[in-house]
């Protein structure tokens, strides 16, 4: 019986999908559905809908809610949260290293480390200081990581993800598409994407 798999397509300056990279191996492996992790950028597909920054910061009650909503969330999931002093933040270098890493055996543990950075302690993601931090930590190769994922190829490697997200017509993030292209949007449509991708195994 083949393998189910769901794509996991984020932005590591949404906010929603911190908590839906926390959630989503455990329950993957409960379900028995194989996750490929699909970092891409939100700004280009914001500004083809005349969007310069997050919806969230061009309407204000719209975020003062979906930051209550985060807490609670998080508290909900026992997930530590610490607002980001900027927001949105610049999350074109750690999506670049991403995809080093997620070619490599420390890529979806480097996901995680990021989201926590941001959204549990704070931490500015675009600070190349934070990111080695967090290579070390992993045991990554630094100085190999950093020039790979500043290369043209790499460069070129996320530039093609986005516009594949485009083409599959995600508008938000976290986004889950399953091998028969049913797509999710929203970390509380988790449970219900992995369950459809068991379905089109």
């Amino acid at each position: 019986m083949p393998q189910a798999v769901l794509e996991f397509w984020f932005d590591f300056a949404s906010t929603y999908s911190y908590p839906a990279a926390m959630r989503i191996a455990p329950l993957a492996m409960k379900a028995g559905v194989t996750v490929k992790f699909r970092p891409f950028l939100l700004g280009p597909i914001f500004k083809a809908q005349g969007w310069e920054t997050s919806p969230s910061t061009l309407y204000p009650a719209k975020g003062r809610n979906m930051w209550r909503d985060l807490e609670r969330l998080c508290a909900d999931l026992e997930l530590p949260f610490r607002r980001p002093d900027i927001f949105p933040q610049n999350s074109l270098l750690a999506a670049r290293v991403a995809l080093i890493g997620l070619a490599q055996n420390w890529g979806e543990n480097f996901c995680r480390a990021v989201f926590h950075a941001q959204f549990a302690e704070g931490r500015r993601i675009d600070d190349p200081a934070v990111i080695e931090a967090l290579l070390t930590k992993l045991g990554a190769d630094l100085h190999a990581t950093m020039g790979d994922a500043q290369s043209e190829a790499n460069k070129t490697r996320l530039r093609q993800q986005t516009e594949t997200a485009q083409r599959l017509d995600l508008f938000g993030a976290p986004s889950f598409r399953t091998s028969q292209g049913e797509l999710f949007w929203g970390n509380d449509r988790l449970e219900q994407a992995l369950r459809w991708a068991v379905r089109a195994a």
